[in-house]
């Protein structure tokens, strides 16, 4: 690939209340200020209130240098916001407001029309707790070209979601990103058994998936690709808190795949990617040059895995028949 790839992400925008403060949020929204800070062409599709909150959100986006054509103003609705606490171990408990601008989210030209022009487009479940925003969003992502990444990066916060919405969106996908905690969930909504390994080589199966990552939070990352299974472990680091790591974990494994990685160099790097963030407040810090470099455009300049200076030199293990 000789041009930055062009990466759209749909989905919620919102601020998160930290206790340290207010900080722009919504997984969509950090999806896309990282795969743009890894050197993508990055799009965000979503709706924000015609209010002060919006106004900021809008200001910051663009002055990171993401595409904001694509992000509504609805005048009824505030832009959404979600109170975010953070417990010892820098783990996150939310609570969603409901009935804001990101509930409106419509299939708009310009969406769709980016939506015809991406390499890859990114979507989740929590923005489609709206019948109407999950209609326009599962529109969005078909209009994407048959050879596009079609990820699916499943955020489940109860109440918001089902199985309905968990199976429509597997059905248009052909990556899914989720944890640890989300499988079992997933599993029970769809009826799988058996281990871990055996409920994702299920899914795989029953949507065409190509790529499934599962995180596991300290104890690493698994990735099933091409059939074949690989794990990663966590840097050992001082976790801050861990909002956003996930979503930097996406964004660098999109990047990965669309540069054509190997599994190894991909998993590696973006281990590397989430830890940093978990070193610091909020969702979207300022990635240091060393994390980025590996996701260069240009091939020459991606890296050997065990060249990693931020991270220290590690490999990823081939699994065979692993459960976790």
């Amino acid at each position: 690939m000789k041009t930055p790839p062009h990466v759209v992400s749909i989905g919620e925008l919102l601020w998160d209340l930290l206790p340290s403060g207010p900080q722009l949020g919504g997984a969509p929204a950090n999806l896309a200020c990282h795969v743009h800070a890894l050197g993508a062409a990055a799009s965000l599709v979503s709706c924000v209130g015609r209010d002060r909150l919006g106004d900021e959100a809008l200001r910051l986006l663009q002055a990171r240098g993401l595409d904001v054509a694509c992000i509504d103003r609805d005048p009824e609705r505030p832009t959404g916001t979600v109170v975010v606490d953070v417990d010892a171990d820098g783990q996150p408990r939310f609570k969603i407001v409901e009935r804001v601008a990101w509930d409106s989210i419509l299939a708009t030209d310009e969406a769709m029309d980016r939506a015809r022009q991406a390499d890859a487009i990114c979507f989740g479940s929590l923005a489609q707790r709206s019948p109407a925003a999950g209609r326009a969003i599962q529109q969005v992502v078909a209009a994407s070209r048959p050879e596009a990444l079609r990820v699916f990066d499943i955020n489940l916060r109860a109440p918001f979601y089902d199985a309905d919405v968990i199976e429509g969106s597997l059905r248009i996908a052909n990556v899914l990103k989720l944890n640890d905690a989300e499988l079992p969930v997933v599993a029970e909504q769809l009826g799988l058994h058996g281990t871990s390994e055996e409920q994702v080589e299920a899914l795989a199966d029953r949507f065409g998936l190509e790529v499934i990552a599962l995180t596991l939070g300290a104890s690493g990352s698994l990735l099933y690709r091409g059939g074949r299974w690989a794990r990663q472990p966590a840097p050992s680091v001082a976790v801050v808190d861990s909002v956003g790591a996930g979503d930097s974990y996406t964004a660098a494994l999109v990047m990965g795949l669309l540069l054509d990685l190997p599994t190894e160099v991909l998993m590696v790097h973006a281990a590397d990617v989430a830890a940093f963030v978990c070193t610091k407040a909020g969702a979207t810090p300022e990635l240091p040059a060393e994390l980025v470099a590996p996701f260069a455009v240009v091939p020459s300049r991606i890296r050997d895995a065990t060249s990693s200076d931020w991270g220290g030199a590690r490999r990823v293990a081939p699994m065979h028949g692993l459960g976790t």
